[in-house]
């Protein structure tokens, strides 16, 4: 597990104390639920009927993508499996809450609204590059909303593009003609870093501001892989494990502080967004798979079912 050494500064915006949402005592507790009728689709039927007469995977466009990004699977693939895995554990399209913590790009939100149309609700966590900025204050209040005796989903990690002709770090976007960075974010993020490993970059006194905090956030959080993408051979394919690596220390402190929190049981997937053109299947690469019961006990790795 890569060590994360942050400024006070940073500290200072993304830590909030888990004392302030420590869960309060069941006894006496008001139910808020609208008792609404659950309905009789399970999570295995929506997914029947969400890609029903979808097209084929292109195969030279499917080789090229997982020649890059070894382990990935398509998003088809990788909601069909996770809840089929859920289904197995309770999880239901009434009694389950969607958590995200993904880019804030709007390509980011097709993996979010697969997951949406299954189970029906999300709760955002993540900001730029897919770092959970919400926080502890954002799990604790996610917590409460999680449905009686229910199971949360928590989905988290960065995303890359790759372009028809393989180049990673680009995408085609919808009513777009040039072809456009993916991440955005992240990329700005890794140019930073270049200039101080190479000894080109300028003192900025204000890395730190209320109006682009989240951004100098991520270059911060990036800093500790400097060497690392300097010698990568593919910068761009190496810059979204590096900050997946950096938001996993972050997801893993937040999930430990809040797992009093948990109701029935939690599933956390983590893994690489790959984004592709508006004609294409978009992909995954799942890194993290982990089921927590309800008292917060880590008692399954089910990674190994979706590779």
């Amino acid at each position: 597990t890569t060590t994360m050494k942050l400024s006070v500064a940073a500290l200072t915006l993304l830590a909030t104390s888990a004392q302030a949402f420590t869960t309060a005592p069941s006894a006496g507790r008001v139910s808020t639920s609208l008792n609404i009728v659950p309905g009789e689709t399970s999570a295995a039927e929506k997914v029947e009927e969400k890609y029903a007469g979808a097209a084929e995977v292109d195969p030279a466009f499917d080789k090229l993508v997982k020649s890059n990004f070894p382990g990935a699977i398509t998003n088809r693939e990788l909601v069909t499996r996770v809840t089929g895995l859920l289904e197995e554990k309770g999880f239901t399209p009434e009694n389950t809450l969607v958590a995200t913590s993904l880019c804030a790009d709007e390509l980011a939100r097709v993996l979010e609204d697969d997951f949406v149309e299954i189970y029906g609700q999300n709760f955002n966590l993540g900001g730029l590059s897919g770092f959970p900025f919400a926080g502890n204050t954002g799990w604790g209040a996610m917590s409460a909303h999680v449905p009686d005796n229910g199971y949360c989903l928590t989905v988290h990690g960065p995303h890359v593009g790759i372009t028809k002709d393989g180049l990673i770090g680009k995408v085609e976007r919808s009513g777009i003609a040039l072809v456009d960075s993916c991440c955005g974010s992240a990329i700005a993020a890794s140019n930073y870093l270049a200039g101080i490993t190479d000894g080109s970059a300028s003192i900025n006194p204000k890395i730190q501001q209320f109006t682009d905090f989240q951004q100098g956030a991520v270059q911060e959080l990036i800093l500790p892989f400097g060497k690392r993408l300097g010698r990568a051979e593919n910068r761009m394919r190496e810059l979204p494990y590096a900050l997946y690596d950096s938001q996993e220390v972050m997801v893993t402190d937040i999930v430990n502080t809040g797992k009093a929190s948990i109701k029935s049981g939690l599933a956390v997937l983590g893994g690489i967004q790959i984004n592709t053109a508006p004609d294409t299947d978009d992909y995954f690469h799942p890194l993290r798979f982990d089921y927590y019961d309800s008292d917060g006990n880590l008692v399954e790795n089910m990674l190994p079912y979706l590779r």
